[in-house]
């Protein structure tokens, strides 16, 4: 993983991705390993550093060439020529410009054989398998597929107004029309159990998030897509978080989070039907 180690972007680079390490000390490992009898975690960390130059400020600067050109030449400058003057122009603001970074860890459960990336945008997604791939022999990544979709088990919940086992349907959720008009209604803070709700599921809306409890211990957004989102860990899970240096405390953190979301993961997989079986 060290050829795809993070380097900033230059002058007049746009975005830079690569690999940090995840304990956050300069010099560590850009993989941190953690291991016991009946787990094998794997904790990586992605940075992408992105610049920005404001529209208005390529706009304003091609402006001025323009208006440059005609008077020196009489001419106004056609399409394709604005289009050059408009990235020379970008090129020539881009080393001004104020960058942001991101991290994003990549958590690699070799034991139950799944990979948990902490976003749901899809660039980013992109950005993490792209790096993944390219940077192992033999590793293929496919979207987790189970029996049951998200949505046909959110309806049977909303259905009868309760979770599965070790789930808990809290106030929030989106519903959406299947027909040509996408209707969307949104509950927030709202209890669900209601007539209303029931007579939006029976006109042919599904659910395409619904707010969650797992076991009382930690509450997130299941969406349509088997995303997990707006994940929070209620205090009770880290009550017990060892104390100590950094890497302890890392370690420590990096294990509760991770048991937390293997259950959950489990959990849900088994409300689902469990995953479909891969053929090669």
């Amino acid at each position: 993983m060290q050829k795809s180690a993070f380097i900033e972007c230059g002058a007049t680079q746009e975005k830079s991705v690569g690999w940090v390490p995840p304990r956050g000390q300069q010099h560590d490992p850009l993989i941190a390993v953690l291991r016991g009898a009946t787990f094998d975690h794997k904790i990586l960390c992605l940075m992408i550093e992105t610049k920005r130059v404001p529209g208005e400020a390529i706009k304003r600067k091609v402006d001025e060439q323009c208006k440059a050109i005609e008077q020196s030449t009489g001419r106004k400058p056609g399409k394709k020529e604005r289009r050059e003057i408009m990235e020379d122009a970008r090129l020539s603001l881009l080393p001004m410009a104020f960058t942001s970074r991101k991290k994003v860890y990549v958590w690699i459960n070799r034991s139950a054989g799944y990979i948990v990336i902490d976003s749901t945008s899809q660039s980013v997604i992109d950005d993490v398998t792209y790096r993944l791939i390219g940077d192992s022999e033999d590793l293929s990544i496919m979207q987790m597929s189970t029996f049951k979709t998200p949505a046909s088990l959110m309806t049977g919940w909303l259905g009868s107004g309760e979770g599965g086992v070790l789930f808990s349907i809290e106030r929030a959720c989106e519903l959406k029309a299947q027909d040509e008009t996408k209707a969307v209604v949104r509950y927030k803070n709202h209890p669900l159990d209601t007539p209303e709700v029931m007579d939006h599921i029976k006109a042919g809306k599904l659910p395409t998030k619904l707010a969650l409890t797992f076991g009382d211990r930690v509450s997130f957004t299941l969406t349509e897509n088997m995303q997990l989102k707006g994940i929070t860990f209620l205090d009770v899970v880290f009550q017990d978080k060892a104390a100590g240096n950094q890497d302890d405390v890392f370690d420590s953190e990096v294990f509760i989070t991770t048991s937390e979301l293997d259950a959950l993961i489990f959990a849900l997989k088994v409300e689902l039907g469990g995953e479909m079986p891969l053929y090669e």
